[in-house]
């Protein structure tokens, strides 16, 4: 089964980039920045933050339930 875990939007205006994550965790998040790359490296890692997050999470209550 697929599950969606973000939705992505990109939109360039005036020369900055913004950048809008949605997620069902977090809710939406927006990212400004000048250059294309680091827009996107923002968001990468504020992506991998929040699953690393979610995966020690997981593993806590998994333990904390004897499994």
């Amino acid at each position: 089964m697929e599950e969606m875990l973000y939705g992505i939007e990109i939109h360039k205006g005036k020369g900055k980039y913004l950048g809008k994550l949605f997620s069902d965790a977090d809710g939406v998040k927006e990212f400004r920045n000048d250059h294309l790359d680091r827009l996107l490296r923002d968001m990468t890692i504020d992506m991998q933050l929040a699953l690393e997050e979610f995966s020690n999470r997981s593993n806590e209550f998994t333990e904390s339930q004897g499994v």
